[in-house]
């Protein structure tokens, strides 16, 4: 395995040791594409109707696992889709822009890390939010208030 793969590897660990649960009691699965997660892309999917699918992927820019301190930190985003809504949004402009919550530095925000210890706790907080507004909006049971 070299660095990047070894960078890639302990992303995806993670991400299912930190969120793994949580999103799975909400009836999201991992998406068994390890072409797409070499490249930083992991989606997990939940079908809500026979035509209706909600997707969340945690779209990752790697650098090597064993390099992490050493060049400028890996990063990653989360965005949530609803096709059959027509609605897709970053996690961060929902948060920040939809629910006019000044949580996040911009609408654009992506968690950026170091190391492990540091993407863990990247993990959390994006994880939290994601709890807390992204599930119930991709469900339709929160939706950002009309001004």
């Amino acid at each position: 395995m070299n660095e990047r793969e070894a960078g890639q590897a302990a992303f995806r660990e993670l991400l299912l040791t930190v969120l793994g649960q949580a999103l799975g009691a909400a009836g999201y699965k991992l998406q068994n594409n390890p072409l797409q997660q070499m490249g930083g892309r992991f989606a997990f999917l939940r079908t809500l109707a026979p035509d209706d699918s909600a997707s969340i992927v945690f779209q990752a820019l790697i650098y090597s696992d064993t390099a992490w301190s050493a060049r400028a930190p890996s990063r990653f985003s989360v965005h949530l889709a609803r096709p059959s809504r027509l609605q897709s949004r970053s996690l961060s402009q929902l948060v920040v822009t939809d629910f006019a919550l000044p949580i996040l530095p911009s609408a654009n925000h992506w968690w950026n890390y170091r190391d492990r210890a540091s993407l863990g706790k990247a993990l959390a907080e994006a994880g939290t939010l994601l709890v807390g507004y992204g599930l119930p909006w991709l469900a339709g049971e929160l939706d950002p208030p009309r001004p």
